[in-house]
Order: C-alpha cells, then structure tokens, then sequence
C-alpha cells in the first residue's frame, strides 16, 4: 500500500514539534494493520504510533508503527519502512520490519534466529570501533543534546550514517550493514521489532549507558555483541 500511493499527492501535517510529521499514508498504513491483526488476534491489545494505545482482553499486544521514516517517504526516499512486533506476557516473542521501497523484509521469531527475504541473518563480525560503520538518529530540534555523541562517534568510527528510520537501522544492524546503532528518546514501536532481530541475529542491546533495555525506556544501543562495551564506554564518556 505505501509503495502504491509513494507518488501521490500526500496530505502532510505536523505532530506535536517542528519536523516531526504524520502523513495520511501513515493513518492509512495504520488502519490496515490493525484491522488485519484484530482480525487475527481479536482479544490482543494494540500499541501503534498514530492512535495510541487500545486495551485488550488476553496477554497479547501488537506494537505497531505503520510508517517508520516518514519524512524519508514524503520526500521519495526509499529508507522508510512498516514495523510490527506481537508481544506475549509483556515479551517481544516476533518482530517484522518491512522496507517495501528496498524490497525488504526482516523476520525474527524468539529462540529461532532472524531473516531477511527468508534467508537467515548475523550480526557483523567487526571488533573495532575504528573500522564500523555505525547509525544513529535524532530529531532535528535536539542535535546539540545529541552533538557530542554523534562527534565522538564520528572521530571513532570508519563512517556514522544518519537515515531516519530507527527500525530499519536495527534490521540493518542485525544482517552487518551497520556495526552499531544507538539512539535517544524513541518509542517502543520504534524498537520492538528491530530490537528483537539484533537479538536473535546474535547482537547486543541494551540501554547506552549498557544498562538493560526496556521498550519504554528512552535510549538503545544495539551492535554486534564485539563492540558493545567499547560503543557504550564511548558514548557514556560523551553524554556525561
């Protein structure tokens, strides 16, 4: 559906600051999902980025964002994507990126490893901070709070990427095309589903400061397991 409507004309509003935008594909991407999923699942709860939450009456919850990387897709650049993550008892037990623009799609079942287009993936194996190429995001209102991360990385790293969309940076992760991902201030469906597939990829995540990551905590550093101490040393050194 994204990719059928990507060259019509788009109804663009912004959300709560500047830069930070919601689409009328992204309602639209979102009402489908939602009404497939409770169709499938119709006592779980539901937790999607455009509406909110919606209760349930079982322990299950979908964590939902219909567009990650809107402005990425309001500008026609392909890096945007569907993230959905089905929760059991408060555990992330699948997650699914989806980057229909790339052709695309990332699969991780818990305790069973992690796809792409149906072929198993791993984490990278690179052991130095010198030779990864890393990602990181943050809106555009926060890039002083977020600078001296971002420089210190810079001055360590081979290369640091900046692509607006948190999910598809940790799909990216999970299969090595990036070495290390970290980021500020994001939702849980930002993360659900990508921080499983690190996971299951053989990656670490965690929290920056290396603490344990929780969906509704408010910063993530997901690598190839090899440079997590280093990464987080790194950035905790900066965010002091």
């Amino acid at each position: 559906m994204l990719l059928a409507r990507a060259d019509l004309p788009r109804e663009i509003a912004e959300k709560s600051r500047r830069a930070d935008i919601v689409t009328d594909a992204d309602r639209a991407s979102e009402a489908l999902i939602v009404d497939r999923l409770l169709a499938l699942t119709p006592n779980a709860a539901i937790l999607a980025e455009e509406s909110g939450a919606h209760n349930g009456s079982s322990d299950e919850r979908w964590v939902i964002d219909p567009l990650d990387g809107t402005t990425n897709y309001a500008h026609g650049y392909p890096l945007y994507c569907v993230s959905i993550a089905y929760e059991r008892a408060g555990i992330v037990e699948i997650g699914v990126v989806h980057a229909p623009a790339m052709g695309e799609t990332f699969l991780a079942l818990r305790g069973a490893g992690a796809r792409r287009n149906g072929a198993a993936i791993s984490v990278s194996q690179i052991e130095r901070i010198g030779d990864a190429m890393l990602c990181t995001g943050f809106h555009p209102a926060d890039y002083v709070a977020n600078a001296r991360c971002f420089a210190a990385a810079s001055e360590s790293a081979q290369a640091v990427r900046r692509d607006g969309s948190a999910a598809l940076d940790l799909a990216y992760t999970a299969m090595g095309r990036f070495d290390g991902f970290w980021e500020f201030g994001l939702a849980p469906w930002d993360v659900a589903a990508g921080a499983l597939l690190v996971a299951e990829a053989g990656g670490s995540v965690s929290r920056v400061d290396g603490g344990a990551h929780r969906l509704d905590g408010r910063s993530i550093l997901a690598d190839n397991r090899r440079l997590h101490q280093d990464l987080s040393a790194l950035l905790r050194k900066a965010s002091a």
